[in-house]
């Protein structure tokens, strides 16, 4: 096991729970992926944030719900060199901006943005605080992929704000996958919602989190009040399911991340 001490700017470098009950979520998933999600220091002045522990390497985010009405969800982030500059490209490219380039004291500069479709994600200017230190192991992030129903738009808008590249697998039955890519690596997903998800279902970004054997976690997940809302399957990267925890926030597991996810 290896920490990461820093995350190339266009590459996944943070996950985020917003919950309505960080008490009782760290039991949730301190149960299903062997996390701690102690209080810091800087709770009380950073409006209640903590962060993930694993084995006592950070691995993602949790906040409370900042407003009444506000969805508890899984948020991915993406780092750069330049949080502003990146502000200007998602507008440029005609996404919308939730919440402006902010200081978060001396660990970084942060913002959230919404692409054209309305699919939610965060970006991260790293300062004192690097991001998440544990990826690709069992109990941390190891993919994250947007679900749009426009993939050639969400191609122009991501490549112009990223500088990402792509390449599409044909899966079958399954339709195309496509595969951000960022110089020889692959750096998150692209999945086609059309066909396969209820028109009600918003086009949004989704975590992966790998896990020992996705069985198990299953029941653990079921027990600890939890639901699988698809899967388990089989797929090339890994027996993969997508979970919804007691409130709300959807997230993904797979037992095997393949090697497109380890490249990042």
């Amino acid at each position: 096991m290896s920490k990461k001490t820093e995350h190339a700017p266009g590459s996944r470098c943070w996950v985020e729970l917003s919950t309505p009950d960080i008490d009782v979520a760290a039991g949730f998933y301190g149960s299903v992926f062997g996390w701690e999600i102690p209080e810091l220091e800087s709770s009380a002045e950073l409006g209640g944030y903590r962060r993930a522990k694993k084995d006592g390497s950070d691995v993602a985010g949790a906040m409370p719900l900042m407003q009444e009405g506000q969805p508890s969800t899984w948020t991915s982030y993406i780092a750069v060199e330049d949080a502003d500059a990146t502000a200007a490209a998602v507008r440029e490219a005609g996404g919308s901006v939730i919440a402006e380039p902010m200081d978060v004291h001396d660990l970084g500069r942060m913002a959230v943005f919404a692409d054209p479709e309305g699919a939610v994600f965060g970006i991260w200017q790293a300062g004192t605080f690097v991001g998440t230190e544990l990826l690709d192991e069992p109990g941390a992030p190891c993919w994250t992929e947007v679900n749009s129903r426009d993939p050639e738009a969400a191609k122009r808008f991501y490549g112009a704000v990223f500088g990402w590249g792509t390449v599409d697998t044909d899966m079958g039955d399954e339709g195309t996958y496509t595969m951000w890519t960022l110089g020889d690596g692959g750096v998150a997903g692209l999945m086609d919602m059309r066909g396969r998800v209820p028109d009600e279902v918003p086009p949004s970004w989704l975590a992966y989190f790998a896990v020992a054997d996705t069985d198990a976690s299953l029941e653990t997940i079921k027990g600890a009040g939890g639901e699988v809302s698809f899967g388990p399957i089989d797929t090339p990267a890994g027996r993969f399911a997508v979970i919804t925890d007691p409130w709300g926030a959807v997230f993904a597991l797979v037992d095997e991340p393949g090697d497109d996810a380890a490249t990042a």
